[in-house]
């Protein structure tokens, strides 16, 4: 029987580190089922993830287990120096599970036990205020948790986006003339008269 991107993906650690060359780990998954790439290229997932999927695909693990040993990275999150924070938001949304907050100009914080230690947010921050240290022994990011975040802000930007192109005008005279009526709308529900400026 032959594996099915579902049940690769389900033996990923879904980091959604896109260092596998994919823009996420069902991508990934799919590319294996397709033949197009090869089931040692997750660095997170290591030796037990190469294992996992060498038995899953009826594989031999052996030939890729040097590969995967030199590209592994240990388990880690990160952390920003709230000092050099300037609130830009770009690793925010650079973040594929949300495991960051915070608003425009005001300081930004990661929530470890979201923090899936992608790397992700260190390129886009202007200020290099961000650093990965190694997660603790006891931190274990479930991969179920990890997926369901990710999944969840994928949805909230398709609906963002789906949102903005039902909504918004396409020509400077058409968002004038719905700004204007937005604004007509208020006046109208305050019971003010129509005063232009």
């Amino acid at each position: 029987m032959k594996a099915d991107a579902k049940g690769i993906d389900a033996l990923l650690p879904q980091t959604q580190c896109q260092e596998c060359g994919y823009s996420a780990c069902l991508p990934y998954a799919e590319a294996i089922v397709r033949g197009e790439i090869d089931i040692a290229r997750c660095a997170p997932g290591g030796i037990e993830t190469l294992e996992a999927l060498a038995r899953l695909m009826h594989v031999d693990a052996a030939p890729y287990k040097a590969e995967v040993q030199q590209r592994y990275r240990q388990p880690s999150v990160a952390v920003i120096d709230e000092a050099y924070c300037i609130g830009c938001l770009k690793c925010i949304t650079a973040c594929p599970v949300d495991a960051i907050v915070g608003s425009g100009k005001m300081m930004h914080t990661i929530l470890p036990d979201i923090c899936t230690g992608c790397e992700l947010c260190l390129l886009p921050c202007p200020t290099d205020c961000i650093s990965m240290v190694a997660a603790a022994p006891e931190k274990v990011v479930q991969a179920d948790d990890a997926r369901r975040h990710y999944e969840a802000k994928n949805k909230r930007l398709q609906k963002a986006a789906k949102a903005k192109k039902v909504n918004a005008p396409d020509s400077i005279a058409a968002q004038r003339d719905y700004i204007e009526a937005a604004r007509l709308r208020v006046l109208a529900k305050k019971g003010k008269p129509n005063v232009s400026e």
